[in-house]
């Protein structure tokens, strides 16, 4: 590479050279060097409120230095025709087969993700990056090399939306005067530069999802991110538009001014309720009083889920944004009809409470629940969103956003906590970012909360039914056997020749740990550098 101050360090395989041109990578390189100071402050803020609320010197609640904001009379931009209809959303990695999958799935928009469901090794987020170059342009295909088959994008195909990493992932492969890049400038920066005149002249976009943002002042952020890029492309301003998930427990707070800080790039807020119940535990991990049942139990219907999902649509409606619905994680049930029909029973009650609640669209992890959503959205919402439902019947206290759910904690939960955690960190470790397991469709979000809710119990010494207290010790036996457990689903070839007594290793340092670990991403992100030369 000829970019003065900028050293790339990972592999430069075939088909690389188009995504890191020159003027990509000295387009990437200018946002690193005009944004990264304010990335490092913000991520520094994180860590002294945090420990502010842990010396019991800041207390939850809406910020009193923004009640103007909250008060006042405005409203976002509005959106391009082409998203204001997102009844149902499919999102999944970035891999060319599930792109092109995703994109024909009769979902209005899929959301391409380099964050949760995407382990962000150098040839992720490259091929990545090819992978949607290819679709903006209609000529992405793949054919199958075990069988063959081909597949192609059909003419009637989803909105693209993608999702950038999260602010605390480095991109340790791309060094900018010396220092690693933002993961989520990398991944924004390179899309943008390569996609956004192409989308912007076929009518679709730019569009993008931005993840577990914690504050207006990070919403701030990308908003001026936003501006600099369209400034340095020559794109108008307001062209970008972004959903932000509400997926952490600080931004359940600053909603509003989320909205006001991105109101000429917003596309709204979405529920991103695994993540968000992940925040919960951890941002009260010094709570007692905070601890959450069985992982099951923690359902959208009850507690501080439905008070945040209610205050969501009430505050988007407010100021004439888009209220997104969550994931659906269930996948289909081969084999097992009445099994099947359960878990799809669940998922419609969970979508229609959605859409009689007021949201304008929701999210599935698997095409074959795209029909299922789509026909309860058809029937409760014949237009194309529910902006004019404005819930000012709505009134959600800050007692309200921090309401346990009620329930067991049993030692069931605590196994299957177990088993999903290190499955999903070893598929993660081999560079698998999302992996069905017991029926449901995992990517970091929920293996967070298996990991969290153990911690929790660990910490303090919570008895769990049929089991007791959940010491270290009698942690360390159940997960022995689970381990054996996992050993006979999976077949010895497939245990020995994984990273599963790496992953165990790795969850066991976790959940036992006196302070609680941020993300296992970061831990795990060093280990995979180290292991596979990526």
């Amino acid at each position: 590479m000829a970019v003065e101050g900028v050293f790339i360090n990972g592999p430069m395989r075939s088909g690389y050279e188009a995504i890191l041109t020159d003027e990509a990578v000295a387009f990437v390189a200018e946002l690193v060097r005009r944004f990264r100071d304010r990335h490092a402050a913000l991520l520094a803020r994180r860590v002294d409120l945090q420990r502010e609320r842990e010396r019991h010197t800041r207390s939850w609640g809406f910020l009193p230095e923004t009640h103007a904001v909250r008060a006042g009379d405005w409203r976002v931009a509005p959106v391009p025709s082409v998203i204001a209809d997102r009844r149902v959303e499919i999102t999944g990695p970035v891999d060319r087969k599930m792109v092109i999958n995703a994109l024909n799935s009769g979902a209005k928009v899929f959301m391409a993700d380099f964050e949760d469901a995407n382990t962000p090794t150098w040839d992720n987020q490259l091929s990545g990056q090819i992978n949607l170059r290819d679709a903006v342009r209609e000529t992405i295909e793949y054919t199958a090399p075990e069988s063959g088959k081909r597949y192609a994008l059909a003419s009637d195909h989803a909105v693209l939306f993608v999702r950038p990493r999260g602010l605390h992932l480095p991109e340790r492969h791309f060094v900018v005067d010396g220092a690693p890049a933002p993961g989520s400038l990398f991944d924004f920066g390179l899309f943008f530069f390569h996609n956004a005149k192409e989308q912007l002249a076929r009518g679709a976009g730019p569009f993008f999802y931005l993840p577990k943002l914690e504050s207006h002042l990070e919403a701030r952020w990308w908003n001026d991110v936003f501006l600099s890029a369209q400034d340095a492309l020559n794109i108008p301003r307001g062209t970008i538009k972004a959903t932000v998930l509400i997926e952490t427990l600080p931004a359940a707070f600053e909603m509003e001014e989320i909205l006001y800080e991105l109101r000429e790039h917003s596309a709204g807020l979405n529920c991103g309720r695994w993540d968000y119940i992940f925040s919960f535990i951890k941002k009260r991990a010094h709570e007692r009083e905070a601890i959450t049942p069985d992982r099951g139990l923690v359902t959208m219907d009850k507690a501080f889920l439905r008070a945040y999902s209610l205050l969501l649509i009430r505050t988007c409606h407010k100021r004439g944004a888009q209220a997104m619905g969550g994931m659906a994680a269930v996948i289909p049930i081969k084999n097992d009809p009445a099994a099947n029909e359960a878990a799809l029973a669940k998922v419609r009650a969970d979508k229609l409470r959605e859409v009689t609640d007021g949201h304008d669209g929701t999210w599935v992890a698997h095409p074959g629940l795209v029909s299922i959503a789509k026909e309860i959205f058809d029937a409760h919402m014949t237009s194309a969103n529910q902006l004019d439902r404005v819930r000012d019947d709505v009134s959600v206290t800050v007692e309200d956003l921090l309401r346990v759910h009620e329930g067991a904690r049993t030692v069931d939960g605590v196994r299957h906590n177990i088993r999903v955690g290190v499955q999903y960190l070893e598929a993660w470790l081999r560079g698998v970012g999302c992996v069905p397991l017991y029926n449901l469709m995992e990517d970091a979000a929920t293996a967070e909360i298996s990991r969290a809710q153990i911690w929790q119990q660990i910490r303090y010494g919570i008895s769990v039914d049929g089991l007791g207290v959940l010491t270290p010790e009698a942690y360390a036996k159940l997960a022995d056997e689970e381990m054996a457990r996992v050993r006979g689903e999976v077949g010895d070839e497939r245990f020995t020749s994984g990273r599963f007594t790496e992953a165990r290793a790795m969850f066991d340092r976790l959940v036992t740990a006196s302070v609680f670990e941020e993300f296992l991403t970061l831990p795990a992100y060093e280990a995979l550098r180290q292991t596979m030369n990526d």
